[in-house]
């Protein structure tokens, strides 16, 4: 069963897992948000409860 075998496939997810992390995750990173968080408080509404017709 060649799908079992992990000699090819391991090399190719670990350089895979290299490059992204070392080489595409840090200009992804570099940008800038531009939907920076608010110091609003957060208003919090009461919502009634439903008036159930068969309880």
């Amino acid at each position: 069963m060649p799908q079992l075998n992990p000699n090819p496939w391991f090399l190719i997810m670990l350089l895979s897992w290299l490059t992204f992390s070392l080489i595409i995750q840090p200009k992804l990173l570099s940008f800038i948000s531009t939907n920076t968080p608010s110091n609003k408080p957060t208003m919090t509404t009461h919502t009634p409860s439903w008036n159930w017709p068969w309880t």
